[in-house]
């Protein structure tokens, strides 16, 4: 049973220094990509603020043209940033937090957004939680991309609500939304890298969650029906 444990560990760590790797060349490739990226949108910015100085009406095409170009640089800029944040999740900064704080801080965060776009939040936290080790910042991460697919998800506004509880040694974390749910489809692929059903979506989003829950030795399952709604369900191992 030892040496079953012993190449089980053996495999992990080749196949977790492979993926290092892989992620390492990807997310070099997408920065080589950003940096001219970069200078091509600051240059049409350039170029557009030019051609508002000449009024003919040859001028208000080019002007369409260039926005076009501008708004299909600015999406493959944004996919590119969701990759790296895909590429770069590995090594986690683990240290001993209380994961209802973590809640309360981002609830604090995002209410103004969830507002705007007419949407409640009802958090329901257990007052007995024992601690976990987390990452703070890439655990918050995991709380905006589930908030903002939650929003998507209720473009007329809805209820989102936030709970934990504690269950055989793990804390547990719930994001309840009323929205549009998923069908069966949408479920099996949601979290596929660059699987997405929103126009303009990088497919990245939930992908990167899944990645961010293993990487802390937690799991993420989702419960979805048409018309009713969506939930989240993370699970993490409470500190010893």
């Amino acid at each position: 049973m030892a040496v079953d444990s012993h190449l089980e560990d053996q495999e992990r760590q080749r196949l977790q220094a492979q993926y290092a790797e892989i992620a390492t060349l990807a997310g070099g490739l997408a920065h080589e990509i950003k940096n001219p990226l970069s200078t091509i949108l600051m240059n049409l910015e350039l170029l557009g603020e030019d051609l508002e100085t000449i009024s003919v009406p040859e001028s208000r095409r080019m002007l369409t043209k260039l926005h076009t170009v501008q708004q299909e640089c600015g999406r493959l800029e944004n996919v590119l940033d969701a990759f790296l944040q895909f590429a770069r999740v590995g090594e986690l900064d683990l240290t001993e937090g209380d994961l209802n704080r973590l809640v309360s801080n981002f609830i604090d965060f995002y209410q103004p957004k969830a507002k705007e776009r007419g949407i409640d939040i009802s958090p329901h936290l257990a007052n007995d939680l024992p601690p976990a080790k987390l990452d703070s910042s890439l655990m918050r991460q995991v709380l905006m991309n589930l908030a903002l697919n939650a929003a998507q998800a209720m473009p007329d506004g809805g209820l989102l609500e936030l709970q934990t509880r504690a269950a055989d040694g793990r804390v547990l974390l719930e994001m309840i939304d009323s929205g549009n749910g998923m069908d069966e489809r949408t479920l099996s692929k949601m979290f596929q890298t660059f699987f997405s059903t929103t126009q303009g979506g990088s497919g990245l989003g939930l992908p990167t969650v899944r990645k961010i829950i293993e990487a802390h030795h937690g799991t993420i399952t989702c419960q979805s029906e048409p018309g009713r709604g969506t939930r989240f369900t993370i699970s993490l191992p409470a500190s010893e």
